[in-house]
């Protein structure tokens, strides 16, 4: 605890001028102060001065010698109670505010002296004081009279009052220390003496503990018992004096003991549970403190002293800023002022637990959350309440304030509400669905109504309103839940069928809004639980502030409910954009709109809105007044309906009226104005209000149709008159005169005969019959009956009385007929009955299909005659009524069993369907059976269900069943005992197919397998990507392809990059060289290396690691082949990576052998870099100084290269010097040259130089000196040389030298101007004399210059001489330009054209020589065509030309595309010509294809003689080439080529036999590819059907082929006898064959009446090999002895298949030449086997 001295507030005097009392009010506003002078100073909270007054004197009369001894502020803050010492307490009035009047409101006169006073804070109208005699008396304000709480024997020093205001503390003079408690714990008042102090305590306080001190220097602290706590001594400080006076803070955490020229704090520690010294403010020339006060928040301490001065000090243990809005500070640990800065306003935060706040959050600047370890706290900084709540905070916990009544607490999946002002939770709930948008809560009290006033006001209470405290949540995504948090009884559960996004209850939870995904609007009324729906489409929604008024968007429309009760009436706006929100302020209420660049408002009728709000406040009469400025609209009429309703519960008659009466109810606002004007005179008569007389409410209660009430309140107050007459005005006579009975009113019978005469006349004479009824006139009352055309109850009543009267013949027969006439036949058969007419009862009964009494009847009267029919009758009325399961057992009583199973089946009584079945001969029992057995299957029954499909003839449906269930064996069992095998097979492959399409692959494999079709099982688990099974299936049935489908699937795979599946697959398929390439290609060197070491073993692995070493580069692959091993490997890839320092050290560690070549690689790499120092010193190192030396000599350092030779190679000392020697030669000097040969010993070098250069001289001089044996030989060689004849040996040297020499002869010539011979001497130079062609060429355009500037007439031989050297040195353009200077145009072209300088050539022509420009475009041509160069052609333009280029090197898809960009007529052309290509290689299929892409030519005749060619070759197609899907492929191809023939044959006028020839060929090959797509999936009707229709085209393909597989087909379709004439047809064929015949040999009588073809040709050879034929004719033989197969065709089946294809053939041929414009339509598969018109369209969609 800090105490800060803030102000002197009062100031102290020169002399003694006790404060005598101070005391802060509890509102914090004011604090007064007393001293000697016996004036009441009062402060405000900032110390300052506002007022003061003067105590008075128990005796007016009496001196002023009176001390206050105490003051005391009541806990309102309005009153002051001041102690005096002349026995005497008042009680001043000041009221709250400064400036109230003050008075004095009590006084309490006492028989001694009052020496202390307090004043409990839960006791606001008793005040505390102690008095001298020793007595504790208690002052009541209400009586003004004092009472005695307890009395002793001392003196009374002090007292104080407890910090929770429910008990006082009394020091006495003897020590004694008395505790007084108001209420304990239920138990009334106690009081005890708590202690024996050790001195008078003087300083007496009571907070967490009791604190008391005196004149011992001793502050000790005691519980509420009594018992020592803790003791401070100081009574060793020889500065200190006793102790006076003590104050615990409002927390009663700390205390101030005040003592002369210091106060003690003392605070407690709620950890260790004991008192500490916080501290002692020592202020000097204070004197002895005389009086604490504790400011209520805690936040203030004042202290008075001896001199009468009063300091000011703030108190806190610390003090913060809260986001630099709010200033927290604690007063104590439990204890927090929060202050907003920006209006000063302040609210204590106190834990009325004593917690430590250890928390406080502040939200939306206004609502306070703080937490302490064991409660949690909420406050309301605008209405300054607060709210302390049990609470283990978790960390998780959320608020929502959407409410301002009330907090939201959202943790660990519950709700808690927590009112603020309240210290406990309203209420919680369960839920997972904690969205502000998803929660709404309303507290609220409702308005008082006028008549719940009054009667409060008659039973002298205050009346209060109604408390409305619900929440509206989501107990799950569709379901809400309004529950009252008063009582936690749940008012309404809302299940909807969507998710709920938004809900939100009205001010007085009502009703509830909500809104589902769909954007639905719904609103649901609470308390009539009625749902309506609002809007379908709802983009925004909400209430509007303060009002039951809905604003809602509907797309481009604002909807506003201002009456919501009628949820009917909505004013629709019609708005561009999205509503943000609505505002309402300032008596307008606006709807803002966000339509993009602009905000717009839309303003709402205010006066609708205020009406609602005036009718939620209670304020009937402002409402009235508000709907009276408006217009009568459906809107406002409805609000005067609700007006209405309202005033009458609150009994405002007559704004009840007035609503009445606007909207038109005259009836009900005249019975109102009747009830007001009643009102007027009682209330004259009495005096008193009328509202509650008996006859008011009476009317009220007829008026809210509540008769009874009226009646008992008449008739309470003996208004018998009153009562009979309301219920007549009423007409209710019943009523009327049960009241007249019930009273003994003397008027009853003529009452009862005016009711009963008005009853007749008004037709009433059910009424009236009753009415006699009731007065035992029978006779009477059964006319009645019958006038009033109620035979039943004259019939009833007869039958009650049949004992007590008796009734005349003639009077039944009428009430007889009456009930038949009626329709009444039950009722007129029993009359009938006991008339003893049984025919007409028994009639009556069948008319009224009464069928249990007319059964009944005819057993009992007839003998049971007719009962049978009857019972018949009864069961098809029955079927009729819709009563099928009661119809059963009378259609079996009647013997009508079939109809009996029928209503048994319809009303699913299976069993019983099942019994009645069995009684049935075996032909009507049959259709049952199917029926019976399909429900048991659908049940589960499946052995019920086989034996039911077996005795209906169905046992493939028992097989399905089977199959579906997955129970193979009892499907193999039904199939194999009742089905054939081609039956079984087609059952098995359509189950099949369906388990596939359902993803049960595994039973779809199995029965794939059972019919010998693994192939599709394959394909099948191919499609579904599950290549594991699929590598099963292949091992196990087509293990010739397994390592192909490995492959496969590897590839497919890496492809994809799934690259481990793949490696298992190139694994398995013993391609792991192909896992490894594939990892490399995808840099997964890791993965590769693995492969390598698992499958190819040491050497595979290090080779990948080397070429890992090799992709990597650097230092990192060289590491790697160290860490391979590959040391070698890694030493020569880190010298040509230039890593040297590496690969020494590797040579150093692992192999020392290879340092040389390391020493030399390193030099010649330092070599190649130009550090030639550090190159010399490692070829030296290296062993290799010849290399060191070359180096040198390479750069022609001889010093260097010389010292390198002498000391470390001398023998290539010589070697230095002739290269020397050499450079010297070439830099022409000789003497050099000379010298450095003869050093080194080699002057026969030197001489051969000399003779290269022509330097005779010096040569011969040389020989003769050093080599004087070859001076004969070098004599001779001058002679040659001067005779022309001399050949030096070798070099380019040489022949350069003999050329010089002859153009330095020419050039003398051409000095002597003897040009001719010049001109000879120049062209005397040859190729001989020189290698370097730009000398030769410098010396010939030499002669040619001369001959054009001197001898003219030479000029064009020198030209052509000069040309024609030039163009065999290859010199053209040099050649051709000579030609053109001498304008030989012709010439130079043919230079340039033999040169290939063909822009030249070509430029010179169009330029030059205009004649020879064809020529040389046809050359050029030539030329390119020769070299196959199409594109150049391209590029040049001459496309034509590169279209046969390409043809020619069979580029054909750069020759399409360039004929594409020529135009149609050069597509076809070589379309047709890569078509006939391809045919001649045998690639039928791929000419097709051609021909379908890009079209055909139909202009020629051979052409289309190449289509027919084309189309027989695929169609003749031999088995065993191609698998079935991929056969189809060709006939793809085929088809999609006849489709362009048959549009090309159309548009160019093509005869119709050729179109109709070709589209017969396209129907054969769409038959083909229909059969082939039929056998595939096992529709084994629908092959044979489309083989035999395949057969109408046996002249457009093989005949053998054509009724082989017709026969075939038949033979696995079960059609034996077409087989049988089919294979018989093949077998005439073959055999015609082999004979060479035509058709003479053959016998077309089975063939005569159908469609199918006799003049075809025979084919040149056989379609089946010889061994398949023999098996064929084995078959037929077998066929021809079976006495049931029928040797002929079905002509009424052939027929029908053959309409069924034409049919087809209609329907789809024009798709088919028009594109296939409607493939994608087409169904995948057959829908049924034998649909052939389905399964050519499944065919065209797979094709």
């Amino acid at each position: 605890m800090q105490l800060r001295h803030l102000k002197t507030i009062h100031p102290a005097q020169e002399g003694i001028a006790k404060v005598t009392s101070i005391c802060w009010s509890p509102n914090n506003k004011r604090v007064a102060v007393v001293t000697t002078d016996r004036v009441v100073h009062l402060f405000d909270d900032n110390g300052d001065r506002r007022d003061k007054f003067s105590t008075k004197p128990a005796d007016s009369a009496g001196t002023r010698n009176y001390m206050v001894r105490g003051m005391a502020w009541s806990p309102d803050s309005a009153k002051l109670a001041v102690a005096q010492s002349d026995n005497i307490v008042f009680v001043y009035k000041l009221g709250t505010e400064w400036g109230d009047k003050k008075s004095i409101c009590n006084k309490f006169h006492q028989q001694s002296a009052i020496t202390c006073v307090c004043w409990p804070s839960e006791h606001p109208h008793e005040v505390v004081f102690g008095l001298a005699e020793g007595k504790v008396k208690i002052g009541a304000l209400r009586s003004n009279k004092p009472m005695t709480l307890y009395a002793t024997d001392s003196y009374v020093v002090s007292c104080c009052a407890r910090m929770d205001g429910n008990g006082v503390l009394s020091g006495h003079l003897d020590g004694t220390v008395y505790r007084f408690v108001f209420d304990e714990n239920g138990r009334g008042a106690m009081q005890t003496q708590v202690c024996q102090h050790t001195c008078v305590p003087y300083a007496l306080a009571w907070g967490e503990s009791i604190c008391c001190a005196g004149n011992d220097q001793k502050v000790v602290f005691y519980d509420n018992d009594g018992i020592v706590l803790q003791h401070f001594d100081y009574s060793q400080d020889a500065n200190e004096k006793e102790f006076t006076v003590a104050s615990f803070n409002p927390s009663g955490e700390a205390v101030v003991v005040g003592s002369f020229n210091r106060f003690y704090t003392f605070s407690y520690n709620t950890r260790a549970a004991s008192w500490e010294q916080a501290g002692i403010k020592q202020v000097d020339n204070l004197y002895t403190v005389t009086a604490l006060a504790w400011k209520a928040d805690g936040s203030r301490l004042c202290v008075g002293s001896l001199c009468g001065g009063v300091e000011m000090y703030d108190a806190c243990i610390h003090r913060y800023r809260y986001r630099g809005k709010f200033e927290f500070t604690y007063v104590s640990v439990s204890t927090v002022i929060v202050k907003r800065l920006s209006s000063g306003a302040r609210i204590v935060l106190k834990s009325h637990f004593g917690s430590e706040v250890v928390k406080i959050n502040i939200y939306e600047d206004r609502f306070l959350i703080a937490h302490t370890p064991e409660t949690l706290l909420m406050g309301d900084l605008d209405t300054c309440k607060l709210s302390e709540v049990p609470w283990q905070t978790t960390g998780q916990e959320k608020f929502h304030f959407d409410n301002e009544r009330v907090c939201v607490i959202c943790s660990l999946g519950e709700l808690s509400v927590v009112e603020y002002g309240r210290n406990e939770i309203l209420g919680s709930c369960r839920t997972e669905h904690m969205n502000p948008h998803q929660l709404s809560v309303r507290v609220k009290t409702l308005p008082v109504h006028r008549g719940a006033e009054a009667e409060a006001l008659a039973q002298g209470v205050q009346a209060s309103g109604e408390e409305i405290k619900k929440i509206a949540y989501l107990v799950d995504l569709q379901t809400i839940r309004v529950l009252d948090l008063d009582t936690g009884v749940s008012a309404a559960t809302i299940s909807h069928d969507a998710r709920i996004d938004w809900l939100d209850l009205s001010l007085n939870a009502g009703k509830l809004l909500f809104r589902d995904k769909r954007r639905q609007l719904h609103l649901y009324d609470v308390n009539s639980q009625v749902r309506s729906t609002l809007l379908s489409y709802a983009s925004y929604v909400n209430w509007v502030p303060g009002a039951d008024v809905v604003v809602a968007q509907n797309r481009g429309s604002l909807c506003v409910w201002y009456h919501i009760d009628s949820p009917d009436k909505v004013t629709v706006v019609p708005i561009k954009g999205d509503v943000v929100e609505i505002e309402r302020a300032e008596g307008k209420t606006e709807v803002i709109v966000d339509e993009g660049i602009n905000t717009v408002s839309y303003a709402l009728d205010e006066a609708l809105i205020a009406f609602g709000a005036a009718l939620d406040q209670g304020e009937l009469e402002v409402a009235a007044d508000t709907l009276d400025k408006l217009e009568m609209t459906p809107e406002t009429e409805a609000m005067w309906g609700q007006l209405s309703s309202a005033a009458l519960e609150a009994e405002e008659l007559q704004i009840a009226e007035r609503c009445y009466a606007a909207v038109g109810d005259a009836s009900k606002a005249r019975f109102l104005h009747k009830v007001v004007n009643l009102m007027a005179e009682l209330e004259a008569d009495t005096g008193q209000v009328a509202l509650g007389h008996f006859r008011v409410q009476a009317k009220l209660a007829v008026l809210n149709k509540q008769f009874k009430k009226a009646e008992l309140l008449l008739l309470q107050h003996g208004q018998v008159e009153d009562a009979m007459e309301m219920w007549q005005e009423l007409h209710k006579w019943d009523e009327s005169i049960a009241v007249a009975e019930a009273n003994h009113h003397p008027a009853v019978q003529q009452l009862k005969a005016n009711y009963y005469e008005w009853l007749l006349q008004t037709h009433q004479e059910e009424k009236a019959a009753l009415l006699k009824e009731g007065e035992a006139d029978y006779q009477t009352a059964i006319q009645l009956y019958i006038k009033g055309g109620l035979p039943a109850k004259a019939a009833k009543l007869v039958t009650d009385l049949a004992e007590e009267m008796d009734v005349p013949q003639h009077t039944m027969e009428t009430i007889a007929q009456a009930l038949h006439t009626a329709g009444m036949y039950e009722k007129a058969g029993a009359f009938y009955e006991r008339l003893g007419e049984h025919e007409r009862a028994l009639d009556a009964y069948k008319r009224g299909s009464i069928f249990s009494s007319a059964i009944e009847l005819c057993r009992r009267i007839y003998q049971g005659r007719g009962v049978v029919e009857l019972e018949l009758a009864w069961g098809e009325h029955l079927v009729q009524t819709k009563q099928v399961d009661a119809a059963v057992n009378h259609f079996v009583e009647a013997g009508a069993y079939v109809k009996a199973v029928d209503a048994a089946i319809q009303s699913r009584q299976w069993r019983k369907a099942t019994d009645i079945v069995l009684r049935l001969s075996p032909a009507e029992a049959a259709p049952y059976y199917v029926k019976m057995a399909r429900y048991y299957a659908q049940s589960g029954a499946l052995e019920e269900a086989e034996e039911y499909f077996v005795r209906g003839g169905m046992p493939q449906e028992a097989v399905d069943m089977y199959l579906q269930a997955a129970l193979w064996d009892r499907a193999s069992r039904v199939a194999n005992q009742h089905m054939s095998a081609d039956e079984m097979g087609m059952l098995y492959m359509k189950a099949a197919h369906k388990l596939e399409g359902a993803g049960k692959l595994k039973d779809a494999e199995r029965l794939y397998v059972l019919v010998q079709e693994p192939d599709l099982a394959i394909n099948m688990y191919k499609k579904a990507r599950r290549y594991d099974d699929m590598i099963r299936l292949v091992a196990a049935h087509r293990k010739e392809l397994l390592t192909e489908t490995y492959l496969h699937l590897a590839q497919q795979l890496e492809t994809e990059g799934q690259f481990k599946q793949a490696e298992h697959h190139y694994v398995n398929a013993s391609e792991w060289k192909s896992a490894i390439n594939m990892y490399r290609a995808n840099d997964l060197w890791d993965d590769a290396m693995r492969v390598a070491r698992d499958h190819g073993g040491e050497a595979a692995y290090q080779r990948v690691g080397y070429e890992r070493a090799i992709s990597l580069g650097g230092e990192a692959g060289a590491k790697l082949l160290t860490k391979l091993g590959l040391i070698e490997q890694a030493i020569d890839y880190a010298t040509e990576a230039g890593h040297f320092d590496h690969a020494f050290s590797l040579v150093h560690a692992s192999k020392k052998s290879k340092l040389p070549e390391v020493q030399l690689k390193y030099a010649m790499y330092l070599e190649d870099e130009g550090r030639f120092k550090e190159a010399e010193e490692s070829f030296v190192e290296a062993g290799k100084p010849k290399e060191a030396i070359d180096m040198y000599v390479h750069q022609q350092d001889w010093v260097s290269a010389m010292r390198v030779a002498e000391n470390a190679d001398p023998s290539s000392v010589s070697d230095v010097l002739v290269a020397q020697a050499k450079a010297a030669v070439e830099r022409k000097d000789w003497v050099r040259a000379e010298a450095l040969y003869v050093r080194a010993k080699k002057p026969e070098l030197a001489v051969k130089a000399f003779k290269e250069a022509g330097r005779w001289s010096e040569a011969i001089k040389l020989t003769k000196e050093f080599l004087p044996h070859k001076l004969q030989e070098i004599n001779a060689e001058y002679v040659r040389f001067q005779n022309g004849e001399y050949v030096p040996e070798q070099g380019d040297v040489s022949k350069r030298s003999m050329g010089e020499d002859l153009v330095a002869q020419a050039r003398a010539l051409e000095e002597g101007r003897d040009f001719s011979k010049a001109i000879d001497a120049y062209l005397r130079i040859t190729d001989q004399h020189s290698s370097d062609h730009d000398f030769l060429e410098a010396a010939w355009e030499n002669a040619v210059k001369i001959a054009m500037n001197h001898v003219t007439e030479r000029t064009s031989e020198v030209v052509a001489t000069v040309a024609h050297r030039l163009v065999e040195v290859s010199r053209f353009p040099q050649a051709a330009e000579l030609y053109e200077g001498i304008d030989s145009y012709r010439q130079a072209v043919d230079v340039y054209i033999k040169g290939g300088l063909w822009k030249q050539a070509r430029a010179l022509a169009r330029a030059q020589a205009p004649e020879l420009v064809e020529a040389v475009e046809e050359r050029y041509v030539q030329h390119m065509e020769g070299n196959q160069d199409g594109d150049g052609l391209v590029l040049d333009g001459k496309a034509a030309q590169s279209i046969d280029v390409y043809a020619k090197r069979g580029d054909w898809q750069k020759c399409l595309e360039v004929a594409q960009a020529q135009g149609p007529a050069m597509l076809l052309k070589y379309a047709t010509l890569h078509g006939s290509v391809l045919m001649n290689k045998n690639d039928f299929v791929g000419a097709a294809r051609i021909f379908g892409t890009y079209g055909t030519d139909v202009s020629k005749r051979d052409h289309i003689n190449l289509y027919r060619r084309l189309y027989a070759t695929i169609l003749a197609e031999q088995p065993g080439s191609s698998a079935k899907a991929v056969a189809r492929s060709e006939l793809k191809e085929l088809r999609a080529m006849l489709v362009k023939a048959i549009a090309a044959f159309k548009a160019a006028g093509e005869a119709p036999a050729t179109v109709e020839e070709f589209e017969r060929v396209m129907w054969a090959a769409t038959i083909l590819a229909a059969q082939a797509v039929a056998s595939q999936q096992g529709l084994k009707n629908s092959t044979a059907k489309l083989s035999i229709a395949a057969l109408k085209s046996v002249g457009h393909m093989p005949a053998d082929k054509a009724f082989y597989e017709a026969g075939m087909a038949c033979r696995a379709a079960g059609k034996l006898s077409m087989a049988f004439v089919f294979l018989n047809r093949y077998l005439d064929i073959t055999e015609a064959i082999e004979e060479g015949d035509s058709h003479t040999g053959l016998d077309n009588s089975d063939f005569v009446d159908t469609e199918i073809p006799f003049d075809f040709t025979i084919p040149d050879k056989g379609y089946l090999s010889d061994e398949e034929r023999e098996r064929v004719r084995d078959f037929v033989l077998e066929l021809s002895m079976n006495e049931s197969v029928e040797q002929s065709l079905p002509l009424h089946e052939i027929e029908a298949i053959f309409r069924d294809e034409d049919n087809a053939k209609h329907a789809l041929l024009a798709d088919a030449v028009n594109g296939d414009r409607g493939r994608r339509q087409l169904p995948a598969y057959a829908s049924a086997d034998g649909d052939v018109e389905s399964v050519i369209r499944t065919a065209i969609a797979q094709i």
